[in-house]
């Protein structure tokens, strides 16, 4: 059994090892941000299985993957889970591997090239620079605002360096309003990147004052990730001409 990370959407960001083990795969189970260009890799002959979660819909829910990974594996089946970015940066893979541990199914885990890195740096934004931030946060920002208890905004509102946010765009309004109501300066840079990495890649920019008037206006959509900080000031520079 595998799990895979298929990297953030450009095909050519897929690691050997990666494409080694999808290329011997008898079944795979993919995620929507898995994109494409990967799955047109995926061999003929492998039973393949789209598992992604779309924004209010859900092909298969958490608990009927774990059951289809363990099932297919019990089978004597090389089973591949492919999913978008890293499996194990908010990508759930924790609790699959502990679904398939708990059936006494060993899993062979390949990391993945993470969005949150990727993607700004295809939008010529480094996370960090010794002359504007030597730390960044990931968060994610897809739960509910009910849900939102988890992310003590009032230390992210504090803290120096990048923040990045995964899977921000509904709650992108909350998101701002809680780094301003803690303190964040409202001058602060941000950056909107969707479909980072891919044909599609998308880059909008403003400060956590308009960024969602901003975002409206551009008609914003997921999937996308949102770059707080200074360092958004050098994709001026750094940035790749769209």
């Amino acid at each position: 059994m595998y799990l895979v990370g298929a990297g953030p959407g450009d095909s050519e960001l897929l690691t050997k090892k990666a494409e080694r083990i999808i290329k011997g795969a008898d079944v795979i189970l993919y995620d929507q941000l898995v994109g494409d260009e990967i799955v047109k890799l995926f061999p003929a002959n492998a039973t393949q299985i789209d598992v992604g979660k779309h924004a209010g819909y859900h092909k298969y829910e958490q608990d009927k993957i774990n059951q289809m990974l363990v099932k297919y594996a019990k089978e004597g089946k090389v089973v591949v889970r492919v999913k978008g970015g890293d499996p194990y940066l908010f990508g759930r893979g924790g609790e699959e591997v502990e679904a398939l541990a708990a059936s006494g199914i060993e899993v062979d885990v390949t990391p993945g090239i993470t969005s949150a890195i990727a993607a700004p740096a295809y939008a010529g934004i480094p996370v960090t620079h010794r002359d504007y931030a030597s730390m960044v946060t990931f968060v994610t920002g897809h739960e509910a605002v009910k849900d939102m208890s988890a992310l003590d905004w009032s230390l992210l509102a504090k803290m120096e360096g990048t923040l990045v946010i995964l899977m921000g765009v509904k709650q992108l309004e909350h998101n701002v309003n809680a780094l301003i109501t803690h303190g964040k300066d409202p001058k602060t840079p941000v950056a909107i990147i969707e479909k980072g990495t891919t044909k599609e890649q998308r880059v909008t920019i403003g400060t956590l004052r308009n960024i969602v008037e901003v975002a409206k206006k551009a008609n914003v959509k997921p999937p996308a990730i949102v770059v707080v900080g200074d360092v958004v000031r050098l994709r001026e520079t750094l940035g790749r001409r769209e």
